[in-house]
């Protein structure tokens, strides 16, 4: 039984997994656009909505504040100049939105081994 076992797996070792998510989410904000399986997709969904309202919500804090925010997220992805599109790009535009920033639009079956593929996408106003 799987009680109180939460998250994916996703078929990979831990390290392997963290590897994973990290690189999802950081070519997420890179392009703001990724086709992917709808597996990996619910995998870092929740971990990217989580970034932007970390970041969005930053921008009313005082500077320790801010900082911490960015030092937060800087330990989830490891990419300061990601962190610098994030918190100066991506936020701002959500500034007014109370969350659902991620958009998941089904493709189909791939075509090699029939995983349901999937685009996930930041949504625009």
């Amino acid at each position: 039984m799987r009680h109180s076992v939460a998250g994916y797996t996703l078929g990979r070792t831990k390290g392997a997994r963290i590897a994973l998510r990290r690189n999802l989410i950081k070519q997420f904000f890179t392009h703001e656009r990724i086709q992917t399986t709808k597996a990996k997709a619910a995998a870092i969904r929740g971990d990217a909505e989580r970034l932007i309202t970390l970041a969005r919500n930053s921008a009313n804090g005082t500077e320790i504040q801010k900082v911490n925010a960015r030092r937060l997220a800087v330990s989830r992805l490891g990419d300061n100049q990601l962190i610098k599109r994030l918190f100066d790009e991506i936020a701002p535009r959500f500034a007014n939105r109370p969350g659902g920033y991620t958009r998941v639009m089904k493709l189909g079956p791939r075509r090699g081994d029939a995983a349901e593929m999937v685009i996930l996408e930041l949504v625009e106003d």
